[in-house]
């Protein structure tokens, strides 16, 4: 059930239309656009599989002894939620977080609607047997899946049946015995370049008149009729690695999805233009929680990467005993681990659906509105220790050859921790981390992943228990009246 990531980098080569530069790509694992990130990912997947770390990355599925990738584990209590973590945090350290949409994402997003599979089963039992044979697939061949759920921006004041091309966004054109065609766009397939399978539904609010739009299934990235146009990649702009350490291996890319006419067979179906189970299958089942439950995991160990970088900073600088550095360490470590915090809470205060052990949602949506915000905050405050030095650097790694300015920056890149070399490394890489193209498109990810702010603090509204709150207001009011005041004040006047 496991494979390697030679075996991951093969699947790759299946003839997948990748555009990019106004051209097809071709073989992604060898393009200098791409190869070097699904290496990285290859990395996850040796690293998964390798015997010393099978009881913390794998479970059982309870198919004879049979083991698959705990991506793909539901949790029937408190202590497997906590495994499960356990597994993904250590996935994320590998690539320090920058890896917004790592195999762990999706599949967390399709283990949460198998967690409410009877939300389906209500709706449609083919389409929900279609579910859970997909899950078993994806689960037994260890897929990697991306998935598009948002619809192109465009007109954002009109529905999607509203636009003025009504197959902009991807929608049924044609159903028949065999399935449905499917043509339009959807966005945003992050890390879909090195997937095998995306998903493809809509988590946006849909109205009558959008039921082509409310679909739900699943295709091969190399389906016949699917473009995937790539943005620009900043891995082929990557100078080297010493220049660009994390925009080099690390860059998952998006890309926007064309379906042109591309066919679904039922088996791949899950919802058939239904608006309501659209939006049911992420919040009336665990997949939303599930999958941004995940997004905090990696978020942790990016907050815990760029809290050491802040350290190492202060130290190569000669500011760490500053009082005023000290102290701006000190509010991002506590920002660092309130996120941390957040996500243990979700845990400790989760709770049972079923057989499985959901964590808990308030606690989610919480740490979904604060850290769209604390993200911004954090580069800020790094970009303020590092000032200067992050743009005093040599211009690339062809610098250090020549004898006469390697003498050079050895001579203007001391510092009082490190060598000129280890000075101008440490900088390169907070660069690439907070002040490069690929770290501009992070801090906006970090700010839209999870949709806009608007989105996030009305999930934390609907889910927060009010009453508990209220019912101490109420509790207070009735300890005290106007009538039982002025008949005090008239007792104590006779």
């Amino acid at each position: 059930m496991l494979k390697t990531g030679a075996q991951h980098s093969e699947t790759l080569r299946d003839g997948r239309q990748v555009f990019i530069n106004g051209q097809l790509a071709g073989d992604v694992t060898a393009h200098p656009a791409f190869r070097e990130t699904i290496r990285s990912v290859a990395r996850l997947y040796d690293f998964q599989g390798a015997e010393e770390n099978r009881s913390l990355m794998t479970f059982d599925t309870g198919d004879g002894g049979a083991r698959a990738s705990r991506i793909w584990q539901m949790p029937g209590d408190y202590a497997e939620l906590v495994e499960r973590r356990r597994a993904l945090e250590t996935w994320a350290t590998l690539h320090c977080g920058f890896l917004g949409r790592a195999p762990d994402h999706v599949a967390s997003c399709l283990s949460g609607m198998m967690m409410g599979i009877e939300v389906f089963q209500d709706y449609d039992e083919q389409r929900a047997a279609a579910l859970a044979d997909y899950y078993r697939h994806a689960r037994d061949n260890d897929l990697y899946l991306t998935y598009v759920i948002i619809n192109p921006q465009a007109d954002r004041s009109k529905t999607a049946s509203l636009q003025q091309d009504r197959t902009l966004t991807a929608g049924v054109v044609d159903e028949d015995a065999e399935g449905l065609t499917i043509r339009g766009a959807k966005m945003l397939a992050t890390g879909g370049i090195m997937a095998n399978e995306v998903f493809v539904t809509c988590i946006q609010p849909l109205s009558d008149g959008d039921e082509p739009y409310a679909v739900s299934f699943a295709i091969p990235m190399n389906a016949c009729g699917l473009k995937i146009m790539s943005r620009k990649s900043y891995e082929e702009h990557a100078v080297s690695v010493f220049d660009n350490p994390l925009a080099s291996r690390f860059d998952e890319n998006d890309a926007v999805l064309y379906f042109d006419d591309v066919k679904v067979p039922w088996d791949r179906v899950f919802v058939n233009q239904d608006i309501r189970l659209c939006q049911r299958q992420f919040h009336a089942t665990p997949a939303h929680v599930m999958q941004n439950y995940q997004a905090q995991i990696r978020l942790m160990v990016k907050m815990r990467f760029l809290l050491g970088l802040a350290h190492r900073i202060a130290e190569t600088n000669g500011i760490l005993n500053f009082p005023q550095v000290r102290e701006m360490l000190g509010m991002l470590a506590a920002q660092s681990a309130m996120v941390d915090a957040l996500v243990h809470a979700m845990e400790v205060k989760g709770q049972s659906r079923g057989r499985y052990f959901v964590p808990d949602a308030h606690t989610l949506y919480s740490a979904q509105v604060l850290t769209q915000r604390l993200y911004p905050e954090v580069i800020s405050s790094l970009r303020e220790l590092a000032g200067g030095g992050l743009i005093m650097l040599p211009s690339s790694i062809d610098d250090f050859v020549d004898p006469q300015l390697r003498s050079l920056i050895e001579k203007t890149q001391q510092s009082p921790a490190t060598s000129a070399e280890g000075r101008v490394k440490l900088f390169k890489l907070a660069w690439d981390a907070i002040g490069s193209e690929f770290a501009s498109r992070h801090t906006q990810y970090e700010m839209f992943y999870a949709g806009a702010n608007f989105v996030t603090r009305s999930h934390s509204y609907r889910t927060f228990d009010w009453h508990s709150g209220t019912r101490l207001v109420d509790q207070m009011l009735d300890s005290y009246s106007l009538e039982n005041e002025l008949s005090a004040d008239a007792a104590v006047a006779a």
